[in-house]
């Protein structure tokens, strides 16, 4: 039996690790552990909650800054790893969460699963400071588990051996899969449905962010028949323009932000979405929704290619005319819908599992080496 540990903390984390934690829990040779690290606790446990996950261990959180936190992940989890013999360590996409897990096991010379490897814009700067977390992180990374054959491509351009990478599709799908299952998620509404838009991102915070509402009040106002959902992030920084420039819209609705099962079934019901969020980007296409993405340049370019996203960018006539667009033309609209979620088919937790227990199997029967 492999002990293996699951290292997580913040929502999107345990979103994308819950559906492996249930696959490794059905097989006869991992136990896993589920470790959350408390970086962002009350989310992160509404998710476990979801998921029905109870995690093995907890870290105490020291202090609100970054720092802080990262200060004491580190010493807690570098305690956990020497306490026992694990197999492997699991973490999953781009956060602090994730860099520390993998950075405190490289030190304990305990090989690091990367699931979502491979997600590159090639800019430092956007996303910050996700895109050089993970730039990092797959410089001590054994096991690559990469979403698409793109992303694979991303780490073999740099220098990532062919036989460490394994395309498997992305994991969100499979849990997207568990909850339609398990939650009983279903389309409610009859007809076109709502338009949902999502906006938070760093990047966008400012004028872009300003940009964006003008957009969707304008889109609100040529369709007053037309439901906007507008799910608005906690930080004052988002809501201080969403409710100045929208807030008297009748047609519009501004609610806090959604659990993820609110969201799925917001996505269900969704006629399109508008969004800066790069889970939504792998998410909506698994429901057959277009989207258009609220950035310049994304990480999953994989959905404009395949013609289920576009990128629509921050300027404010853009946004309108893409929209304007789809509501106008259908045939397109529904060539978007049809075309389909390159970012996986639900079962890319079979595939990690499967390379996982190979590996490790043949770890356990290698001949140990003799010393001179």
């Amino acid at each position: 039996m492999h002990d293996i540990l699951m290292v997580s903390g913040t929502r999107p984390e345990v979103i994308k690790l819950a559906p492996l934690y249930h696959a490794l829990r059905a097989t006869s040779w991992a136990r896993p552990c589920w470790l959350h690290t408390g970086q962002h606790d009350a989310m992160a446990r509404q998710m476990h909650g979801c998921f029905d996950i109870v995690p093995d261990l907890s870290l105490n959180r020291g202090g609100e800054s970054l720092t802080e936190f990262s200060a004491g992940c580190r010493l807690q989890l570098d305690a956990i790893l020497a306490s026992r013999s694990w197999s492997l360590t699991v973490v999953q996409g781009d956060t602090e969460s994730t860099y520390l897990g993998a950075l405190t096991s490289f030190y304990q010379h305990v090989p690091v699963a990367h699931v979502e490897a491979g997600l590159r814009t090639g800019n430092l700067q956007r996303p910050f400071p996700e895109e050089g977390l993970r730039q990092m992180i797959s410089r001590i990374t054994r096991f690559h588990f990469a979403p698409t054959d793109r992303a694979a491509a991303s780490l073999h351009e740099e220098g990532i051996p062919s036989p460490l990478v394994t395309v498997t599709g992305n994991t969100v799908v499979d849990a997207q899969h568990w909850v339609v299952k398990h939650r009983r998620i279903r389309r409610s509404v009859r007809g076109r449905g709502h338009l949902l838009v999502t906006a938070h991102r760093r990047e966008n915070w400012g004028s872009d962010m300003e940009a964006i509402c003008r957009a969707v009040a304008e889109v609100a106002r040529r369709h007053p028949d037309l439901p906007v959902h507008f799910p608005v992030h906690l930080n004052p920084v988002v809501q201080r323009p969403v409710h100045a420039i929208l807030g008297d819209l009748d047609n519009v609705l501004l609610t806090p932000p959604m659990d993820y099962l609110q969201m799925q079934q917001a996505l269900v019901d969704a006629w399109l979405v508008l969004t800066d969020s790069g889970g939504l980007q792998e998410e909506a296409p698994t429901f057959g929704v277009p989207l258009l993405v609220l950035r310049n340049e994304t990480e999953r370019p994989e959905a404009i290619e395949r013609g289920c996203a576009r990128l629509a960018g921050t300027q404010s006539e853009r946004i309108v005319a893409q929209v304007e667009a789809l509501w106008n033309d259908r045939e397109e609209y529904m060539r978007m819908c049809h075309a389909g979620n390159p970012f996986g088919d639900g079962h890319a937790c079979e595939h990690i599992e499967r390379v996982l227990h190979d590996a490790l199997r043949v770890a356990e029967t290698a001949p140990m080496a003799t010393v001179a």
